[in-house]
């Protein structure tokens, strides 16, 4: 029998190491060799056997202690009271160690529980208008869906899958073996039926056995009025198949609202910047303002400034999911004439000189 290697060399660590040092070695180095990660490979398991044993003794305040003073023969199983198992029927899994280290569990999760499908993500392009007042879309998806020919089941019509005789429909296998430790067990997965804990003798032709199929469809969405851009939609049971029974994965459409022409959108405020002419600025008038419901009349009062806002209730975006709607706001801009004539610039002149003080560009005098 060869000769055991030092445990602290075993982690890579030199004596006196901490635990959190001892521990944080350990689950480095167990991840790194555990069968799992290295199917097949017998260096790798008699590594892990190794690894798991030197972490046994030193994450053990008593043992190491022992270990420390009189090495291996301060754990061997003759000494006192049993050293750290040998001989003494412990049966512990493998794959347990694994799991409460590193989470894993993966080849204890039933293969044929219910599982629900992956969620498919797209994007759908809507107008202005149709994300304010809603709409009816058909939405292109390619989506994983159940065989029509085989119903799923990835047998040819009139066949049925058998259970598999080597892990009784369970999809794993459980070994044992006699170790230093004890008697040591290991769960992996069914090699004769690939975990499925099933075997198909006569594969459906059309999915070749794996009772899906990719098909491309479109789904039916009603967008609802008052969406805005970026937001996203959930279709319930629009995405793939689920396994085993298991529901399908979802639907979900993100918005995107293509911007508008002449108004711009916050919340569910519409804004609307509107040109308006010095006459009409200075003399007021009555004037014609687009909204999403079409054209509505507003008197501009004499006098207005230019990035003057005027209000019109209830003119802006429903309210998702809700009742009422938000405003329009129209924020007012005065344009200067350009290109004038001689005599509009001599009318202009004579009508600035009639201006008071305060009209002319002069500051006032602080009171």
């Amino acid at each position: 029998m060869a000769e055991k290697r030092d445990y602290y060399e075993v982690l890579g660590l030199k004596k006196g190491a901490t635990e959190e040092e001892i521990k944080k070695a350990y689950r480095r180095l167990a991840k790194e060799h555990h069968p799992d990660m290295n199917p097949g490979d017998k260096g790798a398991e008699a590594r892990f056997k190794e690894i798991g044993e030197a972490y046994e003794v030193l994450s053990d305040k008593e043992k190491r202690a022992r270990y420390d003073q009189f090495g291996h023969a301060g754990v061997d199983p003759s000494y006192g009271a049993g050293g750290f198992g040998g001989g003494m029927g412990f049966d512990f899994d493998l794959g347990d160690i694994f799991d409460s280290f590193f989470g894993g569990g993966r080849a204890r999760a039933n293969p044929n529980a219910p599982a629900k499908g992956e969620n498919i993500r797209t994007t759908l392009n809507i107008s202005f208008e149709e994300a304010a007042f809603g709409c009816s879309k058909e939405v292109p998806v390619s989506r994983i869906e159940a065989c029509p020919d085989c119903q799923g089941t990835g047998c040819e019509p009139g066949t049925t899958p058998e259970i598999c005789p080597k892990c009784k429909g369970s999809g794993t296998v459980r070994t044992q073996q006699r170790t230093a430790f004890g008697l040591m067990s290991s769960t992996t997965t069914c090699a004769n039926c690939g975990g499925s804990g099933r075997i198909i003798h006569s594969p459906c032709q059309k999915c070749r056995g794996k009772g899906n199929v990719r098909r491309n469809t479109t789904v039916s969405v009603n967008i609802p009025a008052g969406i805005d851009d970026g937001q996203t939609l959930s279709v319930r049971g629009g995405g793939h198949r689920g396994a085993n029974g298991g529901p399908s994965g979802d639907l979900l459409i993100t918005v995107q609202v293509a911007p508008h022409p002449l108004f711009e959108r916050d919340g569910f405020s519409v804004i609307y910047n509107m040109p308006i002419s010095i006459v009409q600025a200075a003399l007021g008038d009555e004037v014609q303002v687009p909204t999403l419901d079409g054209k509505v009349k507003y008197t501009i009062p004499e006098g207005t400034q230019t990035d003057t806002v005027f209000r019109l209730k209830g003119k802006g975006i429903p309210h998702l999911n809700g009742s009422g709607r938000g405003d329009q706001f129209v924020k007012v801009t005065v344009q200067t004439p350009t290109n004038l004539t001689s005599e509009q610039k001599e009318i202009l002149r004579e009508f600035g000189q009639t201006l008071s003080e305060d009209y002319k560009g002069k500051k006032r005098k602080k009171r």
